[in-house]
């Protein structure tokens, strides 16, 4: 499956460096409308999501897309794309420079590849875990191409811990590290994939915000806890994941996860 995973790795390159190229100049000047579940969405969303389906269809006819903006429904194919077409969209109608797009490929409804791509930062994570699929290929996830691996420290007040805005709820106790708020989940969780961060804590993440970053961060070392017991993946087929909120912490090591997750457990209500 070499030459599998060389055309998956250049075709995600290829169209998140373009489409980050055009986008760039729409940060800060697109007006948001809000969908159902208080999200925001722009016309820039709609015209990359529009893009990227269309160049999956054409590179990779026979595979599966479910995306944020339009299809929620995931297919009966071995192979399925999940994608975010701009995640931070609120940072990114106000100007502020994190937000990125993410690309998530799984087979048989488990996460096997990851690339998030940031335009305004420059950097990119891609990432690969096949846990039991029984499939081959590239291991580990990296930055900018260069090998990445979740950080080893205990938990201290000179470390990152990562909350999202529901999640806030947490710091009514004493919290044992620095906290961040980056407003994407997907950098989030990549943050703690590539070592600034020991952990991090979504509340209310669809599957399109984890897909990708959930391998990234796995072939990274780090662990990925669902805060309602149970199991993400694989996904199922026919199911509608429109309105489904996956909870989760994300560890840099096993040990710390019955650290973290007694303070962030409050989060799922």
């Amino acid at each position: 499956m070499e030459q599998f995973w060389h055309e998956i790795l250049t075709f995600c390159r290829t169209i998140t460096q373009k489409l980050g190229h055009h986008l760039v100049a729409y940060v800060g000047q697109v007006s948001p409308t809000q969908k159902d579940d208080g999200s925001l969405v722009t016309q820039a969303d709609h015209w990359t999501d529009q893009t990227i389906r269309a160049a999956i269809t054409a590179k990779f006819p026979k595979h599966g897309v479910l995306t944020e903006e339009t299809t929620h429904i995931f297919p009966g194919t071995d192979w399925c794309w999940i994608i975010d077409p701009i995640d931070g969209t609120t940072n990114f109608t106000r100007g502020i420079p994190i937000w990125g797009i993410s690309l998530g490929l799984l087979y048989q409804g488990t996460p096997v590849f990851g690339f998030v791509h940031f335009p305004q930062l420059q950097q990119s994570f891609h990432g690969y875990w096949y846990g039991e699929t029984g499939i081959n290929g590239p291991e580990g996830s990296y930055s900018n191409g260069v090998k990445i691996h979740t950080g080893s420290d205990r938990p201290s007040k000179s470390h990152l811990f990562n909350l999202c805005t529901r999640s806030i709820e947490i710091l009514r106790q004493p919290f044992p590290c620095k906290i961040r708020m980056i407003g994407v989940a997907s950098y989030n969780i990549s943050l703690v994939a590539c070592g600034a961060a020991l952990g991090g804590v979504e509340a209310t993440p669809k599957i399109w915000d984890i897909a990708a970053v959930w391998v990234i961060l796995r072939g990274a070392g780090g662990v990925f806890v669902s805060l309602n017991d149970d199991p993400i993946f694989p996904l199922k087929i026919g199911h509608d994941y429109g309105e489904k909120p996956f909870p989760c912490l994300v560890a840099s090591q096993p040990e710390l996860v019955p650290f973290f997750k007694p303070l962030v457990q409050g989060i799922v209500s």
